[in-house]
């Protein structure tokens, strides 16, 4: 398994239960509550794929649904939709960190494999992380959560950046990779419960 392949994974797990929760919290019906995992977890890859001119990963792999609907069972079958307030918990803020930093990782990996330039890997980084989440947003009449959130797409971006710092200077391994993965949810972590946020206007 790659390093590409193995974030992934990570991230559709992190981001299917995302997206999951929101559901709930929307009160969406079972069948709002799989597009709701779906979009969250596959829809920035889709975006990343689109744009890098590769045929989506999702058409061509059975492992993401599987992940997606194997993941939501078994929140169901946990009833991890009986539980107030997941949203809020820290169990549910580690995992959005964690998907946040594996897709902005897979993102920026995939650009510099369709060797775009650095605008090219930061704008991917963005996307695949929060493409997903954004679109679904919009789907339930949500304000986007990149627009109002602490450091979320900040978080991706940056990631983003330092990927092509270490592409510029041969230095993508999984050793670094995992210390930038590291890097991104701690990041996120404290972005949240510090409420660090970009000026506005």
């Amino acid at each position: 398994m790659t390093t590409l392949e193995l974030a992934d994974i990570i991230g559709i797990i992190s981001f299917a239960l995302s997206g999951f929760l929101i559901a709930i919290h929307y009160k969406l019906d079972i069948l709002g509550v799989f597009i709701s995992a779906f979009l969250t977890a596959l829809g920035g890859g889709v975006i990343r794929d689109a744009i890098a001119g590769r045929t989506p990963y999702i058409f061509s792999h059975d492992l993401p649904i599987i992940l997606v609907v194997a993941t939501v069972l078994i929140a169901l079958v946990f009833k991890l939709h009986k539980i107030s307030n997941l949203e809020g918990k820290t169990a549910f803020i580690l995992l959005d960190a964690i998907g946040l930093s594996s897709f902005a990782i897979t993102g920026s990996l995939v650009a510099i494999e369709s060797e775009f330039n650095f605008l090219g890997i930061v704008i991917l980084a963005f996307l695949t992380a929060v493409g997903g989440g954004t679109t679904r947003d919009i789907l339930i009449n949500k304000i986007p959560f990149i627009l109002v959130s602490e450091f979320y797409a900040t978080v991706a971006m940056s990631i983003g950046v330092i990927i092509y710092i270490l592409n510029a200077f041969n230095q993508i391994s999984l050793f670094n990779l995992t210390i930038v993965f590291v890097f991104g949810t701690i990041f996120r972590l404290l972005a949240y419960y510090r409420k660090w946020h970009l000026p506005k206007l």
